[in-house]
């Protein structure tokens, strides 16, 4: 018996945006999300804090024990662009990706109350919301400016492009956030990031071969230049000429083997795309399954609380 192909072709969007123009952002994301569609892609993936923005290489007046009025005034700026659910910029989002027929996971500052979140949005390709999730451990001072989710903040995505899930930066250095996606046996496991490190790579690999899914790693290409504020109020510690760059890429497709099927590119704004076949999972599991045969649940145990955590409890 001849078994059915399951094709499809996917999309890292690596591309960067200013943190204090979530206008010019927007349109931005509509374009990049066309580029995607003419390709022919029924999943895109974008980095980090795409929409509301990655302010690197910038203190916010913050030292031990003290902050400043400048720095108070930056965050201010920078809660203003980030994107409450419901809010006309969440609407421009989810009009973008019904426009082009596309399945998206894209980074986003969210606001919810007071309180910003590094978050990725996951949208069926008709624009509706598939899920959220707010990163769990926001890295050094990540920590000044945003907030942690939870476990509730952990969604599997069925999309018309298949299983999702999304992980955020670092968390991807967290084994146990690993495991318990594997567990749910994902077909693509999304990352949006920042780090445009060479060691990033086989992270990406590494987790493929863990998890015998799809890994879609898209980072931001960042220079100084793109960003509006002047000197004064953005001063970049790797300096502030336009040119200069302040994330460098790094974006990959990694196929279920580990074996790398676009990227890793630096050094400028691109758009990868692969062809894929979903039956590659299978044709991985066969020799392991970390959450199936290759699992020992008899000396190894994960317990995940995926319960909203509030303040104020009312029952």
């Amino acid at each position: 018996m001849t078994s059915i192909s399951k094709g499809r072709i996917v999309s890292v969007v690596q591309a960067g945006s200013d943190p204090f123009d979530t206008p010019a952002t927007l349109t931005k994301f509509a374009d990049l999300l066309s580029d995607a569609k003419a390709a022919k892609s029924q999943l895109a993936v974008l980095p980090e804090a795409f929409v509301g923005g990655y302010p690197k290489g910038v203190d916010f007046g913050v030292r031990v024990g003290s902050r400043n009025d400048a720095g108070r005034e930056m965050f201010r700026l920078y809660s203003d662009n980030a994107v409450e659910l419901g809010s006309p910029e969440f609407e421009a989002l989810s009009e973008a990706v019904a426009a082009n027929d596309i399945a998206v996971v894209v980074g986003a500052i969210e606001r919810k109350g007071a309180t910003l979140y590094c978050s990725t949005f996951g949208f069926e390709r008709d624009g509706s919301l598939l899920g959220i999730h707010r990163k769990l451990v926001p890295t050094a001072m990540e920590r000044l400016i945003w907030g942690q989710g939870d476990g509730s903040d952990l969604p599997v995505m069925e999309s018309s492009a298949g299983r999702l899930v999304s992980a955020i930066c670092w968390e991807n250095y967290m084994p146990l956030l690993r495991s318990y996606y594997y567990d749910a046996q994902p077909d693509f496991y999304c990352v949006s990031t920042v780090d445009d490190r060479p060691v990033w790579l086989p992270t990406m690999q590494t987790i493929a071969l863990e998890s015998r899914a799809f890994v879609l790693s898209a980072c931001q290409y960042l220079e100084r230049g793109m960003i509006g504020l002047g000197v004064e109020q953005f001063d970049a510690a790797q300096g502030n000429d336009p040119d200069v760059v302040l994330i460098n890429g790094g974006s990959c497709i990694v196929a279920p083997s580990g074996a790398l099927l676009a990227g890793p590119i630096f050094g400028e704004e691109t758009l990868l795309t692969a062809e894929i076949d979903l039956d590659d999972r299978t044709r991985g599991k066969f020799d392991m399954d970390v959450a199936g045969h290759y699992a020992r649940p008899d000396v190894f145990e994960l317990k995940a609380n995926i319960a909203a955590q509030k303040n104020v409890r009312t029952d």
